[in-house]
């Protein structure tokens, strides 16, 4: 077996390894049911900025100011939709992992969120007024947004597994007569398993806290969250990351599903807090967020094949790529370019490879020079990934025009890169058909004489 095969071997066994874990499945399938929430969130952020700000937005004219007057509307739909994505992703999270432990109901969920409250601290130093005063029994902001997202998921995985495995033993269920309807029998089965869970875990978090002098959301917000932030906040670290989903795409398993765990809790993350900024009148603080890495890495699908299949009805003379480009034209609009990557195929292709994985890299360079350098705007907005190129730009700055011309250049850039490698597969493709051609007349001639 050559190294190629071994290598492609290797990933794919990992690939079915790691998606096949329970922790990633229930943390993927939460993220996409949260989709729409953060959208929302992010949506009444742009109108109410955009629109409803009396400083900044349509209402600063004094034609739309009585618009002015409906900024509370979007500032309680932030407040219900993106202040409390950690509380969703924790719900969700232990729903998707009780389910895969064979759980039938949303309990597992209800009981992660007690879970993680249990161990969050709800005594606060507050400045009221003047002076500093102890507040009780109120959940500060930081533990319900994505800065306790790390934490959350933890404890949503750790509650839900303690729960499952206790639950199985039969000493702790109550057994409750055939008389009994079946959810009241469920409730009461789970009765000790749930208490033992969160008798557990408040019990850890309180222990923790007297000897080390910390909360857990401190500890993993400063040792595993914080530092992965600033990994992937920077260029190398998205880069790396980029590359890695592009190596897993050429070999045939989609990229973007492998890296989702780990790219999906960081950088949406991210444009939260610059969504927050945003809606606050603050300076924005990240540059590598989700939507930039759909707006200058992910135009048109995975590796950019937007510039390919421009490339493609530009230079090539091969009448099955030209159709493939067709008919993958409109949905690569769209960032959808499943058909162009196995159709053309980009899978296992040397050839279109080699341009598929550097491209992104060269792209998200440019991005991010041009968004540090103040050409571009900073994402502040989280629009929904198939939202065609030029409008994601656009929406997702708040109405950047260098961020537009910023991802116009990345295309461009696209399909000068892609060029080269067309023609060359393009030349290889009919050589290969003519010894085809040949071979067959070749053959003929044989079987006739």
């Amino acid at each position: 077996m050559s190294f190629k095969d071994r290598m492609i071997d290797s990933l794919g066994s990992f690939a079915s390894r790691f998606n096949s874990l329970r922790y990633i499945m229930a943390i993927k399938a939460s993220f996409i049911t949260l989709m729409p929430v953060i959208i929302v969130g992010a949506f009444s952020v742009l109108i109410s900025n955009m629109v409803l700000d009396p400083v900044n937005g349509l209402a600063s004219f004094s034609f739309f100011a009585p618009l002015a007057q409906l900024k509370p509307i979007m500032s309680s739909i932030n407040y219900a939709t993106l202040s409390f994505l950690t509380i969703g992703a924790v719900f969700l999270i232990g729903i998707e992992l009780g389910r895969i432990n064979g759980s039938r109901t949303l309990f597992p969920g209800l009981l992660a969120v007690i879970c993680f409250i249990a161990v969050t601290p709800t005594t606060l130093d507050m400045m009221v007024g003047d002076q500093m005063m102890v507040v009780k029994d109120v959940l500060a902001k930081q533990f319900s947004d994505t800065k306790s997202l790390f934490l959350g998921m933890f404890i949503a995985i750790i509650s839900v597994e303690i729960y499952s495995r206790l639950e199985k033993v039969e000493k702790f269920n109550i057994k409750m007569p055939d008389s009994v309807p079946p959810n009241v029998s469920a409730s009461f089965a789970a009765l000790f398993p749930a208490i033992i869970t969160v008798l557990l875990l408040a019990t850890f978090g309180y222990v923790f806290h007297r000897i080390t002098g910390m909360y857990l959301y401190d500890a993993v917000y400063k040792v595993v969250q914080q530092p992965l932030e600033s990994v992937v906040q920077s260029l190398p670290g998205i880069l790396v990351l980029m590359f890695v989903a592009q190596l897993f795409w050429v070999i045939g398993i989609h990229g973007n599903q492998m890296i989702k765990p780990i790219r999906e809790p960081l950088l949406l993350g991210a444009i939260m807090v610059n969504m927050t900024a945003f809606e606050q009148g603050k300076e924005i603080p990240n540059i590598i967020t989700m939507p930039f890495w759909d707006v200058y890495m992910s135009i048109g699908g995975s590796g950019l094949t937007i510039g390919l299949l421009f490339a493609v009805l530009f230079a090539s003379r091969r009448k099955e790529m030209k159709e493939i480009a067709k008919l993958s034209l409109g949905p690569s609009f769209f960032n959808i370019n499943e058909p162009v990557i196995f159709g053309m195929p980009i899978m296992l292709n040397p050839i279109l490879a080699i341009p598929f994985i550097i491209i992104p890299l060269i792209t998200g360079t440019i991005g991010y020079f041009a968004t540090s350098l103040g050409f571009a705007g900073k994402a502040v907005v989280m629009v929904p990934w198939t939202t065609p190129p030029i409008i994601n730009a656009w929406l997702s700055t708040a109405g950047s025009m260098g961020a537009v011309v910023t991802q116009l250049v990345c295309i461009l850039v696209s399909f000068l890169v892609y060029l080269p490698f067309v023609r060359v597969a393009s030349r290889r493709a009919e050589r290969a058909q003519l010894e085809a051609e040949q071979l067959a007349v070749e053959t003929s001639e044989v079987k006739s004489s």
